[in-house]
């Protein structure tokens, strides 16, 4: 065995002195660094969102109750190294000289927030503030500014809280987990949990919800969540950035979408690039597996000898490969990080190591070994007979260890199987049909009247096979660019303007009906649109199909908090303009009929055709569902997760919600509202909107900056590609000089021949790049998809250029080579 090692150095230190290994290991290497660059900047950018996103909480984990929770859970978190916060929320009346006002007041201890900051202003002229990581202190408060306004008061002033007079000492701008805040002229009081006891407010039967925070490592978060999901009871509620706001989960799955396809592309490209330079490798190594032959070696020894060689250059490779992915990630963090998230980036995992190697050896196994075991083929004759090479290889075997390696990677590196087969479906559609049309158009190219481009021309058809591999290798890196070009350009944009301006910014509830008719003409006054006002009734899904419902029939953290809350029952008689129907249909001839939003009933486990059972105050309600619905609720209108027929609410109480858009300067009119219609609840969502539009930003900006590693990886296919016939060109061109032809033809010819190879796998490739995006756009990430014909120009341009220029490259010894040497080379 010692042997085989030393054997196999030497021809391997021998082997990197010629160029065709060097070509190998370059794909390798751009393959881990790519992989492992993108994985550890991706997990980071990933990690920072999933922190960002835990702002709206104010901390990792929320877990709330209406009474006191348990020491005991906290005393665990801080076992495990977590930081915790506590919070108590409650409504109460102020008191200024002979004036009152209703607040929402926030005690909290000095540990909060843990995630996100507090912003605080000396003055109502400040509307920004400045950040603070300080909460107020004993006997003093910071207020909203509708509270001084609305009272008459300023910085300093004094207010009196049940029992308690306290100080106001800051105006308060921001808070992280504000999330949006119902309010019925019940502006935000902060105050110090401290001073609550003092107050005197609360006592049995109060209206209190109790909250502790947890903020920490993600693995500890994880572990301390799925312990907790084992303790809670009845009334007691675990929030995550899992179970937020659904415009918040929409918009953070999307992005790890993005993120995701990203990394994919890179990781088809790596493979493309390793397989073109692999074959490119075996193909030199036949006479040096011939002369083996002839001094006796055995086919096994030879196989066991490259084996060893593949796995020499896996180790090194994946070594430097994952060191430079990691420098290239700490360079591109160091740089992008302020752009993409407004907190400092965690630090990277380990996993992405183990990603790079895995990626490393399953590229190698899967492209490289396919065409190495042909190597111990070769005939000892080929010494002799140079028209004696390879045994002709079975198609079907390669592509199926390649397309086997490669959907492993792909499904691994997706973290999403429906992305997955969409991406390997589009690629595996792409190959068949580049190599079909690539093959057609080759072997029907005629010559033209230039000579040049008749050598040029005649050239590919005369190699048929290979140019159309090599026109399937263009394409291909083609294609994968334009895909992650199409995704970075047309489907970001899309979902950046999926938000527009004008989207409502304000949620109008409790809504009686008798003022449904006033309100909505004075909304048509304030907003010159006319909005739809919902019926709500509140109910609680007690059964499916007549088995009675349970949080312990879950093993889902969401499911089981659907399970406990109360669910906003409402209709429409037709479908709202931001619902589609995916199953069933929507309100048939039959009454007594449902239409419920997919993502809950993937949870709840509900299926067409099931009776679903609510109790709505002393009443209970059973009705069939007919219809699923996939709802985008990123577009903040008023949106439902249970939809019934008319009849079904026809006879039940109701309030009403709707939604609206009103400027920023509109602060006075929604006091005016709340005037008119005291019952009136007014929900403000600015600020979820804007932690879902700087989330889009930031995503476009990471899936822009991966871009970078998969235009490298591309940049190597097309170098690898170009390479594949440089020994056949060499020669090729020194026996045309030395039949006359001039260095200018020579040139000529290369340019005709790659200017069309790079004009074919342009087009084909961006044909496929956009019905794929087509695909992902409609089917998967559910966002406008408009074909962008100036991405056809540039991808034909482009392809023209940049597959002449890499050729030309690639080639340019052919030109510089003296012919005499090449004909004095023993090599073919």
């Amino acid at each position: 065995m010692p042997n085989f090692f030393i054997l196999a150095l030497r021809h391997g230190w021998r082997d990197w002195r010629n160029p065709e290994l060097r070509i190998l290991a370059l794909a390798l290497l751009v393959a881990v660094t790519a992989v492992s660059a993108v994985g550890f900047f991706a997990s980071r950018i990933e990690r920072a969102m999933k922190l960002q996103a835990a702002e709206m909480l104010g901390g990792d984990v929320r877990v709330s109750a209406a009474t006191p929770l348990p020491t005991a859970w906290i005393e665990y978190a801080q076992q495990l190294g977590l930081r915790a916060a506590n919070t108590l929320n409650f409504s109460s009346i102020v008191l200024q000289g002979d004036k009152t006002l209703l607040v929402a007041v926030k005690a909290v201890d000095t540990q909060y927030p843990l995630r996100g900051q507090l912003r605080i202003a000396d003055s109502v002229a400040d509307a920004t503030g400045m950040v603070t990581t300080d909460v107020p202190a004993s006997g003093t408060v910071w207020v909203e500014a509708r509270i001084l306004n609305e009272l008459g008061l300023s910085v300093g002033s004094h207010l009196e809280l049940g029992e308690s007079t306290l100080q106001i000492t800051k105006v308060l701008t921001h808070e992280p987990d504000q999330s949006g805040q119902f309010f019925q002229l019940a502006p935000r009081l902060l105050m110090n949990l401290d001073d609550v006891a003092k107050t005197q407010l609360i006592g049995v039967g109060s209206r209190v919800r109790y909250h502790s925070l947890l903020a920490g490592d993600w693995d500890k978060i994880t572990h301390y969540r799925e312990w907790l999901q084992k303790q809670v009871q009845a009334g007691q509620f675990i929030e995550t950035t899992a179970n937020a706001r659904p415009e918040l989960r929409t918009a953070l799955e999307r992005a790890q979408q993005f993120l995701g396809l990203a990394t994919m592309v890179t990781v088809l490209l790596a493979g493309a690039a390793v397989a073109v330079a692999s074959y490119h490798f075996s193909q030199k190594q036949a006479d040096a597996s011939a002369i083996l032959r002839c001094l006796g070696v055995t086919q096994t020894v030879i196989l066991r000898m490259y084996l060893l060689r593949l796995l020499f250059l896996g180790v090194l490779t994946s070594g430097l490969g994952c060191a430079f992915g990691w420098l290239a990630q700490y360079g591109l963090a160091t740089l992008l990080a302020s752009y993409i998230v407004t907190t400092a980036l965690p630090a990277p995992a380990l996993t992405p190591i183990l990603q790079g190697v895995t990626t490393n050896f399953v590229t190698l196994l899967g492209f490289a070994l396919p065409p190495v075991l042909r190597i111990q083929n070769v005939p000892p004759l080929r010494v002799l007979r140079r028209e004696l090479g390879f045994p002709a290889p079975r198609v079907w075997q390669i592509a199926s260890v390649a397309g086997i390696a490669m959907s492993a990677l792909l499904f691994w590196q997706a973290n999403n199987s429906q992305l997955a087969l969409y991406v390997i479906g589009g690629t595996l559609t792409t190959i068949l049909v580049l190599l079909a049309v690539a093959y057609g158009l080759v072997r029907s190219i005629r010559a033209t009247t230039r000579l040049t481009w008749r050598f040029g021309l005649t050239n590919l058809a005369r190699r048929a096979t290979l140019s159309s591999l090599q026109l399937v290798a263009f394409g291909l890196g083609i294609m994968a660019l334009l895909l992650l070009a199409v995704v970075r350009v047309d489907l970001l944009q899309a979902w950046q303007t999926s938000l527009p301006e004008e989207t409502p910014n304000y949620f109008l509830t409790n809504i009686q009906a008798k003022q449904v008719d006033s309100l909505r003409a004075r909304l048509q006054t304030l907003t010159h649109s006319e909005r739809p006002l919902y019926p709500l009734v509140i109910s609680r899904l007690i059964a499916i199909n007549g088995q009675p419902v349970s949080a312990t029939q879950y093993t889902s953290s969401r499911a089981k908090h659907l399970v406990k809350r109360d669910f906003n029952l409402s209709t429409s008689q037709a479908l709202p303009a931001d619902n589609r129907i995916i199953a069933g249909h929507f309100w048939g001839e039959s009454t007594e009929q449902l239409s419920i939003e997919e993502g809950f009933a993937k949870e709840m486990g509900i299926q067409l055709g099931d009776k679903l059972q609510f109790r709505v105050a002393n009443q209970e309600i059973i009705a069939t569902v007919t219809s699923l619905r996939k709802v985008k609720w990123d577009s903040f209108n008023v949106n439902f997760f249970v939809l019934a027929s008319p009849d079904v609410l026809s006879e039940l109480p109701a309030t009403y919600v709707t939604s609206v858009y009103l400027q920023d300067t509109a602060s006075g009119l929604i006091s005016t509202l709340v005037h008119e219609f005291p019952n009136m609840l007014v929900f403000d969502v600015n600020v979820i909107m804007e932690q879902v539009r700087d989330l889009i930003n930031r995503a476009a900006l990471a899936v822009q900056y991966v871009f970078l590693f998969t235009l490298l990886a591309g940049l190597i296919v097309l170098y690898a590609a170009t390479i594949a016939s440089h020994e056949e060109r060499l020669y090729e061109s020194a026996l045309l000089r030395t039949l006359g032809a001039t260095r200018y033809q020579i040139l000529t010819g290369l340019i005709a021949e790659f200017a069309t190879l790079g004009a074919l796998a342009g087009l084909l490739a961006a044909i496929m790049a956009s019905g794929l995006g087509y695909f992902l756009a409609a089917h998967l990430l559910d966002l406008p998809y408009h074909f962008n014909l100036g991405l056809w120009f540039i991808s034909v341009v482009g392809g023209t250029i940049g597959v002449s220029f890499a050729g030309l490259l690639g080639t340019w010894s052919v030109l510089s080579t003296p012919p005499l040497l090449v004909l004095r080379r023993i090599d073919p």
